[in-house]
C-alpha cells in the first residue's frame, strides 16, 4: 500500500476549538489516518501526523492550510518555537512503498496550489529545496513571521518559491519539503538562566560545532519556570538519542544544572527507541527482528497473511454472515479495489517486458500510479462504508420522543450515501485509467485487465445500489436530489 506521511506544524497550541477545526480539515478528507495531535501552550504550536495515499495528503495537507489561515492571525501570535506562518512548515515523508521521489512531487504541486489559490508565499525545503540554502528549514525561517515581513520583495535572497512576493497579512508564510522520518527530541533542565540555555543549545547542535545531524534551541517554558533545549535529530542513525543526551547533560553540568525529563514530540521510527536500548544498555550480539517480541509477532502474521486464499474465504465469510456489515457498500469498495488490483498487475508485468516501447513506458506509469493511489483508496472506503451504516443503524435506535432523532437520522442516512457514492466516482475514475492502459499492455494481460474493469464495474453498480437505498429514506428531498444528481452524473458517464 503506497502511503505517504504528513506532519504539518501550524502555530495554535492553546485553542482547543481551533486546533480542533484544523485537524478536522484533515480527517475529512477520505483516505486520510490521523495518526497524533500534539501542541504546546508554551510553543503556542500544534503538530499533526497523518497518512494518506499521495493524492488524499495532497489535499488533506492543502486543507490545513486552508484552515490555518482562516483561524490564525500572526500579528497576535506569541509563543516560544520560531515560526514564520499560520501553518508554519509541512513535510511530506516516505512511509510505505512510497520514496522521496513521490514526497518532492508531491511538496512542489501542494506549493504551487498553496501559492495560488490562497495567495501566501511558498518556500520548499529539506530534500525538496530547488536551491542549497533551503534546505535547512533554519534558513527558511529565519527572522520569522516579523523579519520575513520586512524582506519579502526587497531581498532577492527572500523571493518564494511559489505564490506572491509579499507576506500574507495574517497567515505569513510556509515552508513545504520532503524529508525521511526525523525525531524531535526535547530536554527539560532544571535551569531558569536562559543564556545559559543558549550556550548549551548552540554546543548541542551541528551548525554550532556539536554533534552531527543535530538542530537546537533554547527556549523558555514560563508555565513551567523552566529552560528546555528542543532538538531536532535530522538522521537519528548518524546520532541518536543516547549521544544526544549524554551530550545535553555533560554540558549541562558544566552550568551546574541537570536534565530533569525528556520528551518526544510527535512520533518516531521504532528503531529510534531500539538504538537508544541498545545503546543505552551497551547490550551486545542484540538482533532486533529476532529478540522483540512484536517483531516476530509481526513477521508470522505477515507470513500468514501470504496464504491469499484464507484471506478470501475469509471475506466471504464475513459477507455472507448476518451481522450488518460488511454489507454491499463494503462489498463494491472491495470489487472495485480488486479491479485496481488487477490493472496494475497487468501493468507491472508489462513494464518488466524488455520488448515494450520506450514511449509506452512513462504513460503506463502514470496510469500505474494514480491507480495505485484509487485502490488505497477504495480499501479504505470499505471500512467507511461500514462505519458510516453502523452509525444509521445508531441513530435509528435513538428514543422516537428525541426532538432531534430525525435530524441525527437525516446526518447518518447522508454520510451512508455520500460514502458508496465516493466508491462509484472512485471505481469510475479507475476504470478511466485502466481503459487507457487497454492499447498499452502485453497481450498475455489483455484478459486480466478486461477483469479488472468487469470488476470496477461491478464495484460502480453496487456502490450505486447503495446509494439509492439510504436516498430513499432521507427526508431531506433538497440534499437527496444533489446526490443522485452527483450519482447521475457518474453513471452517464461510466455507460459512454
Amino acid at each position: 500500500m503506497k502511503l505517504i506521511e504528513c506532519v504539518p506544524n501550524f502555530s495554535e497550541g492553546k485553542d482547543k476549538s481551533k486546533i480542533e477545526a484544523i485537524v478536522s480539515a484533515a480527517s475529512s478528507i477520505s483516505g486520510v489516518t490521523i495518526l497524533d495531535v500534539e501542541n504546546d501552550a508554551d510553543h503556542n504550536r500544534s503538530v499533526l501526523s497523518f497518512i494518506a495515499p499521495a493524492e488524499a495528503a495532497l489535499e488533506a495537507c492543502f486543507q490545513v492550510a486552508k484552515k490555518s489561515a482562516e483561524l490564525i492571525d500572526l500579528n497576535h501570535h506569541k509563543g516560544e518555537h520560531p515560526r514564520m506562518g499560520a501553518v508554519d512548515v509541512i513535510p511530506f515523508i516516505p512511509v510505505s512503498d512510497s520514496n522521496l521521489d513521490d514526497c518532492r512531487a508531491l511538496a512542489k504541486r501542494l506549493g504551487e496550489k498553496i501559492g495560488r489559490e490562497l495567495q501566501i508565499p511558498v518556500y520548499l525545503y529539506g530534500e525538496a529545496a530547488v536551491s542549497p540554502s533551503r534546505k535547512d528549514l533554519a534558513n527558511v525561517r529565519k527572522g520569522q513571521f516579523e523579519g520575513l515581513k520586512e524582506l519579502i520583495g526587497k531581498d532577492p535572497e527572500r523571493v518564494p518559491d511559489f505564490g506572491p512576493n509579499h507576506i500574507h497579512p495574517t497567515a505569513g508564510a510556509v515552508a513545504v519539503g520532503a524529508r525521511e522520518q526525523i525525531v524531535n527530541f526535547n530536554l527539560n533542565l532544571d535551569l531558569t538562566n536562559l543564556e545559559a540555555g543558549k550556550e548549551i543549545a548552540k554546543k548541542l547542535r551541528a551548525s554550532g560545532g556539536g554533534l552531527p545531524a543535530v538542530r537546537g534551541k533554547e527556549i523558555f517554558l514560563k508555565a513551567r519556570n523552566q529552560v528546555q533545549i528542543s532538538t531536532v535529530l535530522t538522521d537519528y542513525k548518524t546520532t541518536g538519542m543516547t549521544r544526544v543526551l549524554k551530550e545535553a547533560q555533560k554540558l549541562a553540568a558544566e552550568k551546574n544544572a541537570k536534565v530533569l525529563t525528556t520528551e518526544i514530540v510527535g512520533l518516531l521510527p521504532q528503531d529510534a527507541l531500539v538504538n537508544f536500548a541498545i545503546d543505552s544498555l551497551n547490550l551486545e550480539n542484540f538482533n532486533p527482528d529476532g529478540q522483540i517480541l512484536e517483531r516476530r509477532l509481526k513477521a508470522k502474521s505477515e507470513t500468514e497473511k501470504l496464504n491469499w486464499l484464507k484471506g478470501g474465504k475469509a471475506l466471504i465469510q464475513a459477507l455472507e454472515s448476518v451481522e450488518p456489515t460488511p454489507g454491499g457498500g463494503s462489498a463494491a469498495a472491495l470489487s472495485g479495489a480488486m479491479g485496481c488490483a488487477l490493472a496494475l498487475m497487468a501493468a507491472s508485468v508489462t513494464l518488466k517486458s524488455k520488448k515494450l516501447a520506450a514511449e509506452k513506458r512513462p504513460l503506463i506509469e502514470k496510469s500505474k500510479n494514480k491507480i495505485s493511489d484509487l485502490k488505497v483508496l477504495l480499501e479504505n472506503l470499505a471500512e467507511e462504508d461500514a462505519k458510516s451504516f453502523d452509525q444509521v443503524m445508531a441513530a435509528f435506535g435513538i428514543p422516537k420522543e428525541n426532538p432531534k432523532r430525525r435530524e441525527l437520522i437525516d446526518a447518518a442516512l447522508i454520510q451512508a450515501a455520500q460514502v458508496p457514492l465516493k466508491t462509484a466516482q472512485t471505481s469510475q475514475e479507475a476504470m478511466r485509467q485502466a481503459s487507457m492502459l487497454k492499447e498499452l499492455v502485453q497481450s498475455s494481460v489483455s484478459s486480466d485487465l478486461n477483469c479488472a474493469l468487469h470488476l470496477l464495474k461491478a464495484g460502480l453498480l453496487c456502490a450505486a445500489e447503495n446509494v439509492k437505498i439510504n436516498l430513499d429514506s432521507l427526508s431531506d428531498s433538497n440534499q437527496a436530489t444533489n446526490i443522485r444528481k452527483a450519482l447521475e452524473n457518474c453513471m452517464d458517464e461510466c455507460s459512454k
